[in-house]
């Protein structure tokens, strides 16, 4: 039986998310519907992606019989009061980063999701990718000996846009970029918190970062060293070192489909054409998170295994913390 989606906002992102999900088995995953708050916009989407239903609102989503599982593609203040709709209403979620704008809102997510018994995942697609499973093994099976330095930068020239420069929705580069970076230091390094981190920003005149660095230390002298910056673009590749070897994770280093290993072994990943375009680089790897949260629903998990909901919590807790040191406050935060 097909796990049915329904897809809330006719965002980019879930453009890119309908057009993946097509490279997937269409006996495995069918799209039901989509909502956004303008009908008008729904339909045109609807249309465009060959969706057979539209809703004007996200409540006509939320009581859709025929969905199973929301992706939510809103923008980042919308996360927290459109997954708790979904989730008061039995829908599983698989809600795209950051999961809210700090760990409060997310504290209750969490609890009301488990209160339920309902999916609940944050759309962390990086970390289902073939490039990253591949440098998970290699760090599992010893390749880099003790991993002792994570160094990283994701920066764009997206300053302009409203997701990035506008305080109401949730902007800046912390939650846009940042959390990116998070998660492959989460991956690399696992549950251990950090011992301490030491970052500083620029921020716009809206008060939200255009840029940020942070140095995180973990216990036995392991050190991440990450940065963003929506001003300009640099290089994106992520490099891990170990006391036995390394890994290049090549740009862009969140959706890559190439690594090197110890400087001399490449590995390449072949990704498949989708029938639309996509509007962001490497995107048709959306499918594999929802592959990943098809098969724990199959299983009837609560979670994913790979990226549970302690994970998407700390990765929450360093982006509160970064955003406190640096100046970043939202009125979620009051």
């Amino acid at each position: 039986m097909a796990t049915k989606w329904g897809i809330l906002s006719a965002s980019k992102i879930s453009h890119d998310f309908v057009v993946a999900l097509a490279l997937l088995p269409s006996e495995d995953h069918k799209i039901v519907a989509v909502a956004a708050k303008d009908e008008a916009r729904a339909k045109l989407f609807a249309n465009e992606l060959k969706i057979p239903n539209h809703h004007g609102s996200y409540e006509a989503l939320a009581s859709d019989p025929n969905v199973d599982i929301v992706y939510i593609g809103a923008l980042n203040h919308q996360h927290y009061s459109l997954t708790k709709l979904m989730l008061a209403n039995g829908k599983h979620v698989l809600c795209e980063k950051p999961f809210c704008i700090n760990t409060k809102q997310l504290a209750e997510l969490i609890e009301l999701a488990k209160s339920k018994r309902i999916f609940l995942m944050e759309a962390m697609w990086s970390r289902f990718g073939p490039a990253y499973e591949k440098v998970f093994e290699e760090i599992q099976k010893g390749t880099l000996g003790n991993v002792l330095s994570v160094k990283a930068n994701f920066c764009v020239p997206i300053a302009t846009q409203e997701r990035i420069w506008k305080k109401e929705v949730g902007g800046g580069s912390v939650l846009d970029l940042g959390v990116y970076l998070l998660h492959l230091v989460n991956m690399v390094y696992g549950p251990e918190e950090p011992k301490s981190i030491v970052s500083d920003g620029v921020l716009n005149e809206h008060g939200v970062d255009l840029a940020f660095s942070a140095i995180l230390k973990y216990s036995d002298g392991r050190l991440a060293t990450i940065s963003t910056d929506t001003r300009m673009a640099q290089d994106n590749s992520a490099y891990i070192y170990g006391d036995k070897g390394s890994i290049k994770i090549h740009q862009p280093f969140h959706a890559s489909n190439k690594i090197t290993v110890n400087n001399s072994i490449d590995y390449v990943f072949e990704q498949p054409e989708p029938w639309k375009p996509n509007i962001y680089p490497n995107s048709v790897q959306l499918r594999y998170q929802a592959e990943h949260a098809r098969q724990c629903l199959k299983k009837g998990l609560t979670e994913s295994s790979v990226l549970d909901l302690n994970t998407s919590y700390r990765v929450q807790k360093l982006m509160d913390k970064i955003r406190e040191q640096i100046g970043v406050q939202f009125d979620e935060d009051n």
